[in-house]
């Protein structure tokens, strides 16, 4: 009895791995990324082009709002092409009316829980300020984001890149390859440079194009660095080697420092929302004993120099913390 137990039960063990195993193939072989590479050449190989929704244009086709209305009124705000910028930039697809829209709504919505939970307008107000933030702090996070993964990428750029010119291949059709075979955001970018380049527009300009769209200090290395050399000659080949050597590099002690930092940047996080995230709390159990605080004029005096330390508290830690490498 006991064999056929332990039998049965070391044959179960060899089920189900053998079971993941073959979960894990088959993911791989349809979801992975290789298979979403050779999926990506074919779809190339076959159509010619970059896809139904990846088909690029010379012409600018990005407007600040699908009203013409709206855009009209939108074109009169003073540097509102520097926030499409960084709207286009995240990479979530919003235009400037739908971040104005997301944005009205926050604080709609937080107007009328205020008034529903008798909320001091005091604290309204500076729910409401904190709120309207949020839409903007998603695009700023998903903007920065996206330029971590395309800081990441770029020393496979640059050795793709050097391979290929060592083959024998122009710098433009490396380009190509660039946009064709890295993942996004890489992909993306490169292809608008390969695709300005294949449309007429010089190699300086469709490069220094780049450069602009995606504002990083490797990025303009890498930029000057195929400038200089077209100017002056030289082996880019192994000047962009050297150059992904350096990003590496400098990502890995940028990693360490994140790493020592990151024990400060969960302080400043504790300490700057813990005073606000507290009052709610208190305002929704006891409103009365809250309200003392924003009526007395000597509670409006705490209240005014507590937020003053806590800004400057924030602003010294984050200084602290942040170390450029």
């Amino acid at each position: 009895m006991d064999t056929i137990f332990y039998a049965f039960a070391i044959l179960l063990f060899a089920a189900v791995i053998f079971m993941i195993e073959g979960i894990f193939m088959w993911w791989s072989s349809t979801r992975g990324e290789e298979a979403k590479r050779i999926e990506r050449r074919l779809r190339f190989m076959s159509a010619g082009a970059h896809g139904e929704n990846e088909q690029l244009s010379i012409l600018k086709q990005r407007f600040l709002s699908e009203s013409p209305t709206i855009e009209r009124l939108l074109l009169q705000v003073p540097r509102i092409h520097t926030m499409d910028r960084i709207l286009e930039q995240s990479g979530i697809g919003w235009s400037v009316a739908k971040l104005l829209t997301y944005t009205c709504i926050s604080v709609i919505a937080v107007i009328l829980l205020g008034q529903f939970l008798h909320f001091p307008w005091l604290l309204t107000f500076v729910v409401c300020l904190f709120v309207a933030t949020i839409p903007l702090t998603i695009v700023l996070r998903a903007r920065t984001k996206r330029f971590k993964q395309f800081e990441i990428q770029l020393p496979e750029v640059a050795d793709l890149i050097s391979r290929s010119l060592r083959a024998g291949h122009a710098f433009s059709s490396a380009i190509q390859m660039v946009g064709d075979e890295m993942p996004d955001p890489v992909a993306t970018e490169f292809r608008i440079t390969f695709d300005e380049i294949n449309y007429g527009m010089g190699m300086n300009d469709a490069l220094q194009n780049l450069a602009i769209r995606v504002p990083l200090t490797d990025l303009r290395y890498f930029v000057i660095a195929v400038l200089i050399q077209r100017e002056s000659g030289g082996n880019l080949a192994e000047i962009l080697g050297n150059i992904s050597k350096i990003i590496r590099d400098r990502l890995n002690l940028y990693a360490q420092i994140r790493v020592l930092s990151a024990e400060g940047k969960m302080s400043a996080w504790v300490l700057g929302l813990l005073p606000f995230a507290v009052g709610l709390v208190i305002s929704i159990i006891n409103p009365e004993y809250m309200n003392t605080l924003f009526t007395d004029p000597v509670g409006l005096k705490m209240v005014s120099f507590a937020a003053v330390m806590v800004v400057i508290g924030i602003i010294w830690m984050r200084n602290i913390i942040r170390i450029r490498v």
